[in-house]
């Protein structure tokens, strides 16, 4: 477990030097998580390809729900001089103060994965880009081809922290494509975006509604979960199972038919498409309209098809 590390590709030099580089920080939720563990790789990678452009310290949680580490890593990275923050917000309203806070000491501020909610930027004040997909139309279009590949009409819906947005939005693209196909939720419960809780929750959910023929979970760590509460209670091959995020185990999973489709977020290149936008508002901090833009990122569906593909 990696919590608040640190980048080797980072040095001591202050923001004040005047021949230093700009220091990017990198702040995701949980290491623990394939996605984001290969979100840092993505971005470690990247600086080394530009070292001569500028210098990143990687941060990580704990968990999904470690907020409060999360709000005292903007803190310690504001502290340490850096020039911008990456970040995917592990809760979508409680992490703003903290990084409106990092903005009026001068970091430029770039939000991604998981947007900030925008009645609480309006409220502070404040505004921060969204680098990130749609995570909506993902979900919608794994849910539509779950509902093409049916072997039912009731379901279950594994949500992730319902106060993030990236939880709200695919559990809404989720329920469009069950409302499209008349196939009926018959429960639908946060798992916290981790494996083991789903694996409770899954369980429960199965003994008390033996009728679901499909389990959609809102990110791969919970369809893991899905996958072994399927199997203890004896209905591997009958309970369908999506997840969303396209980590490498999912990826087998896939191909080895425990699992019909996942959404692709790119989350090798998601980071590094925040960095690019923090880098470009330093170099444009003059322009006003530039600290403000969002920018949309690729979500692809993935099935067995595609894969076999590849």
């Amino acid at each position: 477990m990696v919590t608040g590390c640190t980048s080797s590709n980072t040095t001591s030099q202050s923001k004040d030097d005047g021949n230093a580089k700009p220091r990017v920080a990198l702040i995701m939720k949980s290491l623990a998580n394939e996605f984001f563990s290969t979100m840092a790789k993505g971005a470690e990678a990247h600086q080394a390809e530009y070292s001569e452009q500028y210098e990143l310290v990687v941060n990580g949680i704990k968990d999904e729900r470690d907020v409060s580490r999360q709000v005292a890593l903007v803190e310690e990275m504001v502290a340490s001089g850096v020039d911008a923050i990456v970040i995917a917000p592990a809760d979508s309203k409680v992490l703003v103060p903290a990084l409106r806070r990092a903005i009026e000491a001068g970091v430029i501020v770039v939000n991604i994965d998981n947007r900030l909610d925008a009645d609480v930027l309006q409220q502070e004040n404040v505004a921060v880009p969204f680098v990130g997909p749609d995570n909506m139309a993902g979900a919608k279009a794994v849910g539509d081809y779950l509902a093409a590949n049916r072997k039912g009409e009731k379901v279950a819906i594994l949500e992730g922290i319902r106060t993030s947005f990236n939880a709200q939005q695919r559990l809404k693209g989720f329920e469009a494509a069950m409302k499209e196909a008349n196939m009926e939720i018959v429960s639908s419960q946060s798992a916290d975006w981790e494996m083991s809780r789903a694996n409770t929750v899954a369980s429960s959910m199965l003994s008390e509604h033996p009728e679901i023929t499909a389990i959609l979970a809102a990110n791969d760590s919970m369809a893991l979960g899905a996958i072994a509460a399927v199997k203890s209670a004896g209905r591997a091959g009958e309970v369908q199972i999506v997840g969303f995020d396209n980590i490498t185990a999912i990826r087998q999973a896939i191909e080895e038919g425990k699992v019909l489709a996942t959404a692709d977020q790119h989350g090798d290149q998601l980071a590094i498409f925040g960095i690019k936008a923090a880098l470009k508002q330093l170099g444009e901090s003059s322009d006003a309209e530039a600290s403000i833009e969002d920018v949309e990122t690729p979500v692809d569906l993935i099935t067995s098809e595609n894969l076999s593909n590849e």
